[in-house]
Order: C-alpha cells, then sequence, then structure tokens
C-alpha cells in the first residue's frame, strides 16, 4: 500500500500502481468525470493513467482549472494535428504547444491554407471529438520512435529525436490512428474538448531560426466551455474596434512612414497627449525630488562595452563613425546618467541622488516584430536612475512603490507585481546576485506586496520588479520596473565619500513607470477606446453655433474656457447641425457644446458629453468650474 496525501490534506492509502483515475474515483465519481490530469508533489503534472508507485501528495485537476485548461490545450493541438493530416496526408507535422488562450501546430504542406481550409479542419477536428478516442501514452525506445517516424516520412520529428538521449524513453501518444512525439500530459479522451475554434494561420520558421524552413503556423483557441469561448470572441471583437492603429489614424494622433520603418511620427493631436503624460510624470517627479537631466542620443563604442551593453544588446543596436571613430544610438539611457553622476563629487549625506530624463532610445526589431506603437524601433523611456546607500535601498523602492501606484491609479489601472531573477545571459558575481535578489525579496516582504516569481528573466546587470498593468479588457501589459543594480557602478567606478572619509561605490536603482511612453500611449489609446480623460484629450471641448449668428456668444465661451486651461475650438463649417455633432462624436471629444439664443440669452450651455444621449443646460460659470477640477484633479 502508498499512501496519498489530497489537496485538502487528507491521506488515504491506495495498493501500489493505482492509477490517478482509480484514485478520483474513490474520492467521487462526479470528480472522475471533471478531471483531467493531476499534479504529483506540486511539481509534475501527469495523465489520469498514470500509476502512483510510492507515496505523494496529489491533486487532482479539472478541466475548469488552469492547469486543466492548459492540458485541454494541448490536446486540442494534437486533434488539430490529427485532422489535418487525415485532410491532407502529405503534411509534415513539426510542433505544437501551448500558448496564452490557445494552441498552435507549426506544419508544411504544399499548398498555403485559407479561411476555408480552416473550416474544413475544425469540422474535421470535431469529427474526432464526437468519436471521444482514448489518448493513450506509450513509452518506447530511440529506435523504435525513430523507426516509426522514418517510416511516416516526419524528417521534423526526426530532428526532435536527435536532441534527446538515446538512453532516455521517448514517450508517444496516441488517438484512434494517429501518434504523435510528446511529453505530455493530455485528457483521457478528445470528448473532453468542449469549446474551441481555429483563428488564423502565419508564417513561422522551424525551430525560431530564420536560417530554416518557413513553416506554416496554425493558430486556434480553446476554453472549458462555449460560454467562455463566445466571451472571448467577444473581447477580440471589442479589442479590432479599440485598436490603436486603427485609432490612431482616425484620430490623427500618430503616422508611420516607410522613410523610418518603425519609427512613430507623433501628429499635433498626438503629441499633445504625449505632453500630457510627460508632465503628469515630471509633477509627481519634482514632488519626490527627482532632477530631470537629458544625455545624447549618441556615444562612443567603448562605453557601451564598458557598461556591458555590448556583450548583450550589440545586436540590436544601430552604429555609426565620425572621425574614425566608431558611436551607437543609445539603446538605454543608464551609461548617459553613469557618466553624470562620475561628473561630481557627492558625499554620503548627498544620497539618495535620483537622475530623470525622457530618453529616447533606439533599438533594432525585426521587420515582423514591428506592431504599431506597441513595438517600435525607437521610443521614448520615462528613465530614472536613484544613486543610493545600501541602507537607502528599501525606503527608495517603497517611494517608487507609491508614484507608481498613483500614477497607475490616475489611469484606472489595476496591476500585479512580478519578482524577476538573474538570467543566464548576465554579468558574473554570484555573491553579488544574491545580495542583490535578496534586497528585492525583502522589500517586497516588508511591503506585503503579493509577487509572482519569474525566474531568469532579470536584467543582464541585476534582477527586477515588474509591473503588469490589466487594461480596459483585462489584457496584461509589462510596463513598469524596478532594477537593482550593484554591478554597473563598479564598471564605471562610480564612488561617494562615506563618514569614514572614504570612496564607496553606491548601488543604482533602475526605474520607469510608463516603460516606454510610445508603448504606453498605445495602450492608452485602447484602454479607453480612443475615448480620453478630459485632461488627456487633444479638444477638450467643441463648440458648434446653432447658426452664424451664435458665433459672438461661441468666442466669448471660447475666451471663458481657454481662461482655465481649456483646449477648446468653435466648429465653424457651413455643414448641418446634425453632421457637425456626429463628426464631434467620431472625434471622441469629451464635451460638446450646441450655443442658440437660448444659450445666449441665459448666459448657458448646452453640454452633451461623450458617448451619453441626453444633454444638460450648465451655466457658463458652473461648467467651466467644473472642467476645470476635472482637468487640475485628472479625473477620470
Amino acid at each position: 500500500m502508498i499512501q496519498i496525501v489530497l489537496a485538502d490534506g487528507n491521506k488515504k492509502e491506495f495498493p501500489k500502481g493505482s492509477t490517478v483515475a482509480e484514485i478520483a474515483e474513490s474520492i467521487s465519481v462526479s470528480l472522475k468525470k471533471k478531471a483531467v490530469g493531476a499534479k504529483i508533489n506540486d511539481e509534475r503534472i501527469v495523465d489520469m493513467s498514470h500509476r502512483i508507485e510510492e507515496d505523494v501528495h496529489l491533486s487532482i485537476l479539472t478541466i475548469d482549472s488552469d492547469e486543466g485548461v492548459s492540458i485541454m490545450r494541448h490536446s486540442s493541438a494534437h486533434v488539430m494535428a490529427q485532422a489535418i493530416k487525415q485532410l491532407y496526408p502529405n503534411v509534415q507535422l513539426a510542433i505544437g504547444p501551448v500558448v496564452e488562450d490557445g494552441f498552435y501546430y507549426d506544419i508544411k504542406l504544399d499548398h498555403s491554407l485559407t479561411v476555408n481550409d480552416l473550416e474544413a479542419i475544425e469540422k474535421e477536428m470535431n469529427k474526432i471529438i464526437k468519436e471521444n478516442l482514448s489518448f493513450i501514452r506509450k513509452e518506447v525506445s530511440y529506435e523504435e520512435a525513430k523507426a516509426l517516424f522514418q517510416a511516416k516520412d516526419e524528417k521534423f520529428k526526426l530532428e526532435l529525436l536527435d536532441g534527446v538521449p538515446k538512453s532516455e524513453p521517448i514517450s508517444l501518444y496516441q488517438q484512434g490512428e494517429f501518434i504523435d512525439l510528446c511529453r505530455g500530459t493530455h485528457l483521457p479522451s478528445t470528448g473532453f474538448i468542449k469549446a474551441f475554434k481555429l483563428m488564423r494561420v502565419s508564417g513561422a520558421y522551424w525551430r525560431g531560426d530564420s536560417e530554416k524552413e518557413v513553416l506554416q503556423r496554425v493558430y486556434g483557441v480553446a476554453f472549458s466551455s462555449k460560454q467562455e469561448l463566445g466571451e472571448y470572441l467577444e473581447m477580440l471583437e471589442e479589442a479590432a474596434k479599440r485598436d490603436h492603429r486603427k485609432l490612431g489614424k482616425q484620430l490623427e494622433l500618430f503616422m508611420f512612414s516607410e522613410e523610418a520603418p518603425g519609427m512613430p511620427f507623433y501628429l499635433p493631436k498626438g503629441q499633445i497627449i504625449r505632453n500630457e503624460l510627460e508632465q503628469f510624470s515630471r509633477e509627481l517627479q519634482g514632488e519626490a525630488d527627482y532632477e530631470e537631466v537629458r544625455t545624447p542620443l549618441m556615444m562612443n563604442e567603448r562605453m557601451w562595452k564598458q557598461s556591458g551593453h555590448w556583450d548583450h544588446y550589440h545586436e540590436n543596436m544601430y552604429f555609426s563613425e565620425v572621425d574614425e571613430q566608431k558611436f551607437a544610438l543609445k539603446p538605454m539611457n543608464c551609461p548617459g546618467h553613469m557618466l553624470i553622476f562620475k561628473n561630481s563629487l557627492y558625499s554620503y549625506r548627498d544620497l539618495p541622488i535620483r537622475l530623470s530624463e525622457f530618453g529616447q532610445v533606439h533599438r533594432h526589431e525585426y521587420s515582423g516584430a514591428l506592431n504599431g506603437m506597441l513595438r517600435v524601433r525607437t521610443f521614448c523611456q520615462d528613465d530614472a536612475h536613484l544613486f543610493v546607500r545600501e541602507d537607502q535601498i528599501e525606503a527608495e523602492i517603497k517611494s517608487i512603490f507609491q508614484l507608481i501606484d498613483k500614477v497607475y491609479r490616475t489611469f484606472g489601472f489595476e496591476y500585479s507585481v512580478e519578482l524577476s531573477t538573474r538570467p543566464e545571459d548576465s554579468l558574473e558575481g554570484d555573491a553579488i546576485w544574491e545580495i542583490a535578489e535578496g534586497a528585492l525579496r525583502n522589500v517586497l516582504e516588508h511591503l506585503e506586496i503579493n509577487y509572482v516569481l519569474n525566474e531568469g528573466d532579470g536584467a543582464f546587470y541585476g534582477p527586477k520588479i515588474d509591473f503588469h498593468i490589466k487594461d480596459a479588457l483585462k489584457r496584461s501589459h509589462q510596463c513598469a520596473t524596478i532594477q537593482l543594480d550593484f554591478q554597473m557602478p563598479k564598471l564605471f567606478n562610480l564612488a561617494y565619500i562615506n563618514e569614514n572619509n572614504e570612496k564607496v561605490c553606491p548601488v543604482v536603482i533602475h526605474r520607469a513607470i510608463y516603460g516606454s511612453i510610445d508603448r504606453f500611449f498605445g495602450i492608452l489609446i485602447e484602454h479607453f477606446g480612443g475615448a480620453f480623460p478630459v485632461w488627456l484629450a487633444p479638444t477638450q471641448v467643441q463648440i458648434i453655433p446653432v447658426s452664424s449668428v451664435h458665433l459672438d456668444y461661441c468666442l466669448e465661451v471660447q475666451s471663458a474656457l481657454r481662461e482655465v486651461g481649456v483646449r477648446v475650438k468653435i466648429e465653424e463649417s457651413n455643414e448641418k447641425l446634425g453632421y457637425k455633432i456626429r463628426a464631434a462624436q467620431m472625434q471622441k471629444i469629451p464635451y460638446l457644446l450646441v450655443l442658440g439664443d437660448k444659450e445666449k440669452e441665459q448666459n448657458k450651455v448646452n453640454v452633451r458629453k461623450y458617448g451619453e444621449e441626453v444633454s444638460e443646460a450648465l451655466s457658463l460659470k458652473a461648467f467651466k468650474q467644473m472642467i476645470g477640477e476635472q482637468i487640475k484633479e485628472r479625473s477620470l
């Protein structure tokens, strides 16, 4: 007998070799019907057919759990591969992993798949699901697996096999006549797949290598219920309406040109929003005793080698040569701030020194990775570097947390926190990395911040805390970051004088809140659907005279509103009133004032707020006070 400790802490004994399915059934018949796998000792996820041979902690996973949904998506990829193979026997299969919200499978086929092909594949998948075929795991030797895939002429599977140690058993999964190379885990049967949809086809290099073959990647989504699938598809429809590229063009915020691929041009309206974002940040940073600086766009190549960026980023940097010396456009602002700190002599009493910059950086991105404002080749970072003593680390990071919270609450963003530790490609110094990671953990624990550990995703010079905001559609975006750096200040030989008149190297805290202002701008466009809060809107009030005889009163109202800093315009065209109102609504202007005889006589304004059907009559004084307060308070 073996002892199983269940998720609720209860302990039960079972015969050695009992399957997960047998254990689930002993707990509850209904549990077995919903169960799709299990987690052993909070580490390893296994199939329902897996036999337990020793004492373990066991958590049964149901179809509606996060892990259960992931298993179901993995199995959906296999069902899709089976359907494609049945429809197109000459297809060669590559890999089919799980991704966020769904799955994909890379294939090589002699023709390009179309929307009609996807419909046919979906239909074939539904047949396989209806057959309720069992997923059967088999372990075979390397030689057996090689012979199997040689017979099937599956060259990509054979290449994958070559990467597996020949001494290890190879796992295969079979449903019906279809068999695939796979580690697992999978559903008990195809019938557990309840809600899926194939979405699109794109090109993909085999194993992500641009030197290798281009394959077709078929994407699908899958959920534990049809209701969740329906909600997801509705969200995609809403996301399409909010697409920042579409709205950016419609609202005349920014543009791109072939003369500068991947580099945004801010149009007048977009520049107003960017100025507001920068001004908001400047105000908060001024209150927190930051000093703003500006560093050159291009610096000598030797400095990037000194900072460590050359070894980790040179493939993504732009270079030039001046006076027979090599220069590089900066991909980051930190080395410039190191030079500024080094320019002065500081005492321990002077620290912390907080330097901020709205610094334009350049990073080469592949053309296929560019995505409007969300992925560009040049962008502005709201960067700051804090030069601190070790005893100041916790207090400074706490202050940064408060700053980030203030900014995100202003935009209505919820956020989560992630601690990222040392990456493989990092500067050396085990002891320094341990100190830095420990310092960040201590800060998070002392502040009682809930966080997720993201191992191996830190910056090359130090661990970091990342902030993930959720937009109106509940999509996650990583924006703010706090990075603790004991290494770069040493590389630049930075020092301050301590209380014993000795030179001591400071610690540097790298910090950004928007991250990339350009990317944050794109996120905001989609978050607000282009209908910005009053303080951000390029035009805050549009005045429409009922006829030309009311223009004098419109000018009077415009002048009054400009006294409190309102961006206001008068629509003076000869178009009909209804057309002018619709045009203003298309521009998503927060407030529309329609002024005629009645408003002029009573010194009032007829106010229509964007998104609302009913207008309201207010005195000019009351409206002026209301909108002035909204702008000052940066209200949503």
